[in-house]
């Protein structure tokens, strides 16, 4: 099987993947394995290879290592990301927490530490492609308006006050979307995490202090004096703003 591309087992993929990661047992691992779950995987070695392939190619997740040989993931994270909002899952070594989260603020979507289960990794590809709206059918909903912010839960967009519309990713976009469902309401970290991923929180997960920190830079809302998302002090978050829907 050929690192640089490797072809679909189904004559209906779910989905079209970009695997990078600097060891070839794994890539082979997952190329077999995801190409028998129904999709389409190109698999790169490194950074360098990975941004060849993805100029090439129309991918709709990306899976990066973040241990990679020259190029970090992280810095291809931050390359990518100014390319495009495409889902991101980071492999992570084994408790390497600082790695992990230096890849949440650059807007990977999900993480899985190594040693994994690729069935674990699976079905957090596919919860992910379901959020992003990569994978499966559009839900029609409606546009909110809150603040000076307008979103659209049918093209998933977020939009400032002068129309424009402000880049999401799909981990962004959903939990925007789940804060905003439950305006006024305090939500702790670990219901934050069930509603994402289906998954408690453990004594030092941060992902979801990352995911709203980024998600306050995106709608300007930074600093002790957030008006938008508020942190409630041993609760958890809330988004404090009037909600109204057309």
């Amino acid at each position: 099987m050929s690192d640089a591309a490797s072809t679909a087992a189904s004559p209906a993929p779910d989905a079209s993947l970009l695997v990078i990661d600097d060891d070839g047992e794994i890539r082979d691992l997952l190329a077999r394995f995801f190409e028998r779950e129904g999709f389409r995987v190109t698999t790169a070695k490194d950074a360098r290879e990975g941004r060849r392939l993805w100029s090439q190619g129309d991918f709709n997740l990306v899976v990066l290592d973040l241990m990679l040989p020259g190029e970090s993931g992280t810095d291809f994270a931050r390359w990518l990301r100014g390319q495009s909002p495409v889902p991101i899952v980071m492999l992570t070594a084994m408790g390497d927490e600082s790695d992990r989260i230096a890849g949440l603020e650059l807007g990977a979507d999900d993480y899985l530490a190594k040693p994994f289960n690729p069935r674990e990794l699976l079905a957090r590809v596919r919860a992910v492609l379901r959020r992003s709206g990569e994978h499966g059918p559009a839900h029609a909903t409606s546009v909110i308006q809150f603040a000076d912010w307008t979103i659209d839960t049918l093209r998933r967009r977020l939009l400032g006050a002068d129309g424009v519309e402000v880049p999401l990713t799909g981990g962004e976009f959903e939990l925007l979307s789940i804060l905003v469902e439950r305006a006024n309401r305090v939500l702790t970290r670990d219901m934050l995490l069930e509603l994402l991923r289906g998954r408690q929180a453990g004594p030092y997960d941060r992902a979801i202090d990352v995911a709203v920190s980024r998600l306050r830079r995106k709608l300007e809302d930074e600093g002790r004096n957030a008006q938008i998302i508020k942190t409630v002090r041993g609760g958890g978050y809330v988004l404090a703003a009037e909600v109204k829907r057309r």
